[in-house]
């Protein structure tokens, strides 16, 4: 288990890249097994759960070529669907959430797709039904496992059908896509997300070959094609991410500037942080924090009332950023509430942000009330664990902001979504060692 150990207080400066979007990955470099085609993907982020669901699409047979530091080749011409049904297969699929994303693909072009229980993230449930309904209402049969934890969806051929999601789930609409491009018929997909990195997705099965329409909408119609042709797709930058760099130079009070955001695909997020007082200044395709000397105020509703910070399906606030905003709102003037409705296990780490100095009183498992110090006291460094990703790089932005060394174990899972975090902030003048 890896460590991290901190010097806070440090401030930073200089310019940092955003790597290409983790949650994104996940879904185009599935989409590979569609065709017998070479894709190329470029902006592929070096972090462990993309590097595992590369290592599980070479097991399955596909070709991969590493062209560059973030580019990859790959060809599914002789794909292993054996590979499916070993016990390799579900000891290394039930490590990754992401393994998910192979069921659509596989079951729209060999008919059959198959995934051990998904592991990542300890957030609370994370339920996989709106996945399955969607294939049994394409036509696939479904069995399941309850002795191993493996489900399976088998089918002769698909056949397009209108369904309507009961949750706007982005996982689940990218799986249920990837299966319909090659149904026979009209799919109509209601209630869809419609994320930007499913948009993304969609405008490359587009560019492959497929028929979609209503590509940024929450209806989504496929006519379903018979085969798909290889592509060159390019991912967004990790919104997520871009989101964790304005938190780290507003806590740590620092100039930085983002490079290359994609400000069309940002969505909420530069108004979120806005609310929150921080100063964010547009120039071209990047975004410049100014060092916020004198702190930032919360901005309260028109009428007075206390700021609530709520996530929900896009165009609405990611829940990947919420555990950031806390900690963000931790020096801030005023007081906020956040409301984390999609998962009831994110907030639990704020006992770690309380042992630090901070006033947070966790109202229940999807709610935490933040009132800010506005920078009259700081955080005191600590030692303690990381427990998620994204729990993980806002501990490690408190640490930054804090008085004193702490050390964040089981960095793992911060490399999970984060690649090479540690030598980027050291770039801008982090004072951060791994061991």
């Amino acid at each position: 288990m890896g460590t991290f150990t901190i010097e806070g207080g440090a401030k930073l400066k200089g310019e940092i890249t955003p790597q290409g979007a983790k949650n994104e990955a996940l879904q185009i470099l599935c989409a590979v097994l569609l065709t017998d085609q070479e894709v190329v993907i470029n902006n592929v982020p070096d972090i462990i759960d993309v590097n595992k669901l590369i290592a599980l699409l070479q097991n399955l047979g596909v070709k991969v070529q590493k062209l560059s530091a973030s580019s990859y080749s790959f060809c599914a011409d002789q794909v292993d669907i054996s590979y499916l049904e070993s016990e390799q297969y579900k000891k290394e699929g039930s490590g990754l959430r992401g393994s998910i994303m192979l069921v659509g693909p596989m079951l729209a072009r060999f008919g059959k797709g198959y995934i051990p229980k998904p592991g990542g993230d300890k957030i609370g449930r994370r339920r996989l039904d709106t996945h399955f309904e969607g294939f049994i209402k394409l036509g696939a049969d479904f069995r399941y496992n309850e002795k191993e934890s493996f489900y399976g969806v088998e089918a002769q051929k698909l056949k397009g059908t209108y369904m309507l999601l009961d949750e706007a789930s982005v996982t689940g609409t990218a799986n249920i896509v990837m299966a319909a491009v090659l149904a026979e018929g009209e799919t109509s997909i209601y209630n869809s997300a419609c994320e930007p990195y499913l948009q993304q997705l969609c405008n490359m099965l587009v560019r492959m070959g497929a028929k979609i329409e209503g590509i940024g909408s929450n209806l989504l119609k496929i006519q379903g094609v018979s085969s798909l042709n290889g592509t060159t797709h390019t991912m967004l930058s990790d919104m997520i991410e871009i989101g964790s760099w304005i938190g780290l130079a507003a806590m740590t009070q620092s100039e930085l500037t983002i490079k290359n955001v994609g400000w069309e695909h940002l969505g909420q997020i530069p108004r979120v942080f806005e609310r929150l007082g921080i100063t964010l200044n547009r120039v071209n395709d990047d975004i410049h924090i100014p060092a916020h000397v004198e702190g930032y105020q919360i901005q309260n509703y028109i009428d007075g009332s206390i700021l609530t910070i709520s996530d929900a399906p896009w165009p609405g606030l990611t829940p990947d950023l919420l555990s950031v905003l806390l900690v963000v709102a931790i020096q801030a003037e005023g007081s906020c509430l956040i409301h984390q409705k999609m998962f009831e296990s994110r907030l639990f780490f704020v006992d770690k942000l309380i042992d630090m100095g901070a006033k947070i009183i966790l109202c229940d498992p999807h709610r935490a009330t933040v009132i800010g110090h506005n920078f009259n006291a700081k955080l005191k460094a600590t030692t303690m664990t990381s427990p998620d990703i994204r729990a993980g790089v806002s501990l490690l932005i408190a640490a930054l902001s804090a008085e004193g060394t702490s050390t964040i174990h089981n960095i793992e899972q911060i490399d999970r979504g984060y690649q090479y975090i540690d030598s980027r902030l050291k770039a801008i003048g982090a004072q951060i060692e791994r061991s």
